[in-house]
């Protein structure tokens, strides 16, 4: 830009883990312009996540809450010009959104990318990060969303906004040295989702090698059911977390575990956001593309698996995003090799404490 922006607008709804992956551009736009007025449309249960974030202006949209929610946001933004839009979603609902938003620059993703008529929306374009063969991670191509704004791409810096008293919440919950393994066991897909009885089977290892093992989880049926599963099927025992921390404690949660266990899902974003080393569980997506950015040492990946399985074809020849939420894929995820990623990731934040 020829001159420095005074104010911009985001745009991201959802989902958790996606909204994790904006801070490094919040951060990144802060760096650069310090005066900048930022402005974030978002869903609601994102907000709660990243209310203590200070200096940015959230504007709520209920995304279930279709023209009406259109019409909201238009009244709330009458009058109003922002000198660049970051149209960071490529559903329809999100471009339909935008067009309410007026910006002078509009930037959005690539064309590779883009789709529900998202060049309508926009008049300038991330660069195309890499090939759909190379399958970028999802943070990296939020990252370059300042390039258009003559900035380089956003660093993986997230300072995830945690309170004092989320911290002293999560401090009572995990009391003590003993390390623990958190286990939050539900993505909001459910083909993405391990067996409990497996789960199970790692909690009682992990209990068995002198780790405390505790679970967490929403306030859903399905969190509920597959917590109490978990546990039934569990010889040892484990600290049941689910349901009891709110949106604002649940980094706070995941800040104070030294490993989080978990299949795709925010949990395991926002735990590497704020540094908690991850065990993923991943078939149903490509980890290179949505595992934990920072370190994919204990990732358990069996996406080509599933594709040569489930689809008949390697994963190499899937388009970047491919989802393969078909039943029998996390069944491809072995209870040996996700003791053996624990062993490992045990053994790495033992040298870590001993430093």
């Amino acid at each position: 830009m020829p001159h420095p922006p005074r104010s911009i607008c985001l745009l991201r709804l959802s989902a958790l883990g996606d909204v994790t992956h904006v801070l490094p551009v919040v951060n990144a736009l802060r760096a650069a312009w310090p005066q900048v007025a930022l402005t974030w449309i978002i869903g609601k249960a994102e907000q709660r996540l990243l209310s203590a974030m200070p200096g940015v202006e959230f504007i709520v949209v209920d995304k279930a809450s279709g023209w009406s929610g259109l019409r909201r946001l238009r009244a709330e933004l009458a009058g109003r010009r922002f000198d660049a839009l970051l149209l960071m979603q490529l559903a329809l609902r999100a471009n339909l959104l935008s067009s309410v938003v007026k910006a002078d620059l509009r930037i959005g993703y690539d064309h590779a990318r883009a789709k529900e008529l998202h060049g309508l929306f926009v008049n300038a374009r991330i660069p195309a990060a890499g090939s759909e063969k190379s399958m970028p991670h999802v943070r990296d191509v939020l990252a370059s969303f300042t390039t258009p704004l003559g900035l380089p791409p956003a660093a993986p810096i997230w300072n995830f906004p945690i309170t004092d008293d989320a911290r002293a919440w999560a401090a009572q919950q995990l009391s003590g040295t003993q390390p623990t393994l958190l286990i939050s066991p539900c993505s909001s897909h459910a083909l993405r989702n391990w067996r409990p009885e497996r789960y199970a089977a790692v909690a009682d290892h992990a209990s068995t090698r002198g780790w405390r093992v505790a679970l967490c989880g929403g306030r859903s049926t399905t969190e509920r059911q597959m917590a109490d599963a978990i546990l039934a099927a569990m010889k040892s025992s484990a600290l049941d977390l689910t349901g009891k921390d709110s949106l604002q404690q649940l980094p706070a949660l995941l800040e104070r575990a030294a490993i989080v266990l978990s299949p795709d899902s925010g949990p395991v974003h926002i735990a590497n956001a704020v540094g908690t080393r991850v065990i993923g569980l991943y078939a149903c997506t490509d980890p290179r593309r949505s595992g934990p950015y920072s370190d994919l040492r204990w990732t358990v990946d069996r996406y080509a698996a599933a594709a040569q399985e489930l689809l008949g074809k390697p994963a190499s020849t899937l388009r970047w995003g491919t989802k393969i939420e078909r039943p029998g894929a996390m069944d491809l995820i072995e209870v040996d090799a996700v003791i053996d990623a624990f062993e490992r990731c045990a053994a790495d934040h033992a040298a870590g404490a001993a430093r």
